[in-house]
C-alpha cells in the first residue's frame, strides 16, 4: 500500500482552495471534473473517508455517498448532454473511494467500449487539458445543475 494517497491530496488541495478543478461540496464527497477531457465531462466524485473499500462506510454514510454520487451523475448527463454515461469506482491504483463519471458522445472513438481502452497517452495528451477559461465555464455548466 502507498504512504501517499493522491485522493487525500487533492481532498487538501481543495480545502485550500487551490485545485483548479473544484466544483462543488456535498456532505460524503467533493465533486471535480478530470484534469483532462478526453471525455468532455470526465468527472469524479472523492469520498471525504479514505477507506479502499465501500464496505468500510457505515451503512448512512455508506447510502448517503451512493445516493450523492447518482445526484452528481445526474447533473452530470443534464449539463454535458452524453448519449451514456459509464461509471466506475476501480480504487486499484488509488485505494481511497472515488467514482469516475465519463460523459459518453457520439464523436468518441469507439463509444461501446470501455474507456480505458484509449491509450493513456492519448487521453491524457495535452490538448485534452482544458485551459483556464474552457475549464471554468466547464465548472460553471456543472455547477448549474448540481443546485
Amino acid at each position: 500500500m502507498k504512504s501517499k494517497c493522491l485522493i487525500c491530496e487533492r481532498i487538501s488541495a481543495i480545502k485550500e482552495n487551490k485545485n483548479p478543478c473544484f466544483v462543488k461540496e456535498l456532505e460524503t464527497g467533493y465533486v471535480v471534473l478530470g484534469d483532462f477531457q478526453f471525455y468532455k465531462g470526465y468527472t469524479l466524485f472523492l469520498c471525504k473517508k479514505h477507506v479502499q473499500e465501500l464496505h468500510e462506510l457505515n451503512p448512512e454514510f455508506k447510502s448517503k455517498f451512493l445516493n450523492e454520487m447518482s445526484l452528481v451523475s445526474e447533473a452530470v448527463f443534464k449539463a454535458f448532454k452524453p448519449l451514456k454515461l459509464n461509471y466506475e469506482l476501480l480504487g486499484n491504483s488509488e485505494s481511497h473511494l472515488h467514482w469516475h463519471i465519463f460523459p459518453r458522445h457520439l464523436n468518441d472513438p469507439n463509444p461501446k467500449n470501455p474507456v480505458w481502452i484509449i491509450d493513456k497517452k492519448v487521453r491524457y495528451a495535452p490538448e485534452t487539458k482544458p485551459n483556464q477559461k474552457e475549464l471554468e465555464e466547464m465548472k460553471k455548466t456543472l455547477l448549474k445543475e448540481l443546485i
